[in-house]
């Protein structure tokens, strides 16, 4: 008997000594995946759906993706002016579970697409949308390159898992303490790093970094893309060529994901260089070290070619 009352009572230590099962969230790009992780250091793992070099513009749903979304406690993504083939299938599949749209977040300032001019044709009637519902479509995505945006990311995070895992709240919480006051040391770093080169032009391959400008005050002057699932006319070509002249821009940037063909097009016989910017840190291992490392390779990125020759 008392045999029996032991083994009980170890059993009943061990059971509660034992963490509780890691809640099961799923993420869509990798900078999104980044500041989740942070948030759930020591508790778990989420998952990255949209790995490697994948666009989430142009991303297609796989079997075991569904059944990802299927049963998943918490799918954090940016929204449908981002992950655009993934509104329908979100809204299908994840009934059963909480869904956390970035743009809507507490803190999260979304900046409206831009339209027409440098970025868009002036007859495309809406602009550089993503497609979506009202309202959404018309948004930028990519929030994440404004920091300020990212330690709102943290702080709404912790506050859904503490909902969804009470148990862990307070590991939640702290890590998006911790996660917060490092991106502002970064955001302090990333405004020296790019104070010499602000307000210098440059184009990009498409129109993704207006938060990334106007937080440090820099000066694309024009996309080569109307959007990444467009490839640009012989005219539009000539158009940013001119624009090129017209503004002095220094610099044309492509991205890993797209075409490098097209920026050569555009520098031909220009005075602009090409070089490379990388919103998703598609080479950048996976993980809570992304986010900083992805921010810093872009600024550095941007102050390299921006202040040669300068």
């Amino acid at each position: 008997m008392a045999r029996r009352l032991f083994a009980a009572a170890a059993f009943a230590t061990i059971a509660a000594a034992a963490p509780a099962a890691a809640v099961d969230v799923v993420t869509t790009v990798k900078p999104v995946h980044s500041l989740v992780s942070q948030v759930m250091a020591g508790v778990g793992e989420p998952v990255l759906l949209m790995r490697g070099a994948a666009s989430p513009h142009t991303w297609s749903l796989r079997p075991s993706d569904a059944r990802r979304l299927e049963g998943a406690d918490l799918v954090v993504w940016v929204g449908p002016a981002l992950e655009t083939p993934l509104a329908k299938p979100l809204a299908a599949l994840a009934r059963r579970s909480k869904v956390l749209t970035l743009t809507r977040a507490d803190g999260v300032r979304a900046l409206p697409a831009r339209e027409g001019g440098p970025w868009g044709e002036d007859d495309h009637d809406h602009g550089h949308s993503h497609g979506g519902k009202a309202g959404e479509a018309e948004l930028d995505g990519h929030i994440w390159l404004d920091p300020a945006n990212a330690r709102a990311v943290v702080g709404a995070v912790a506050e859904r898992l503490a909902a969804i895992d009470a148990a862990n709240a307070g590991r939640y919480r702290e890590n998006a303490r911790r996660a917060a006051a490092d991106l502002e040391a970064l955001d302090a770093e990333l405004a020296r790093r790019l104070e010499p080169v602000r307000g210098r032009p440059f184009l990009v391959f498409h129109d993704a970094y207006q938060y990334l400008e106007q937080r440090y005050g820099l000066n694309a002057v024009g996309a080569i893309a109307v959007s990444p699932e467009r490839k640009p006319g012989a005219r539009r070509l000539q158009a940013l060529r001119k624009r090129i002249a017209q503004s002095g821009a220094s610099c044309v940037f492509r991205e890993p994901q797209f075409d490098a063909g097209l920026v050569a097009t555009v520098t031909e016989g220009t005075p602009a260089r090409p070089a490379m910017l990388d919103p998703l840190g598609a080479a950048i291992a996976d993980g809570p070290a992304l986010y900083a490392t992805l921010m810093r390779d872009m600024a550095g990125a941007l102050a390299g070619c921006l202040s040669a020759g300068n």
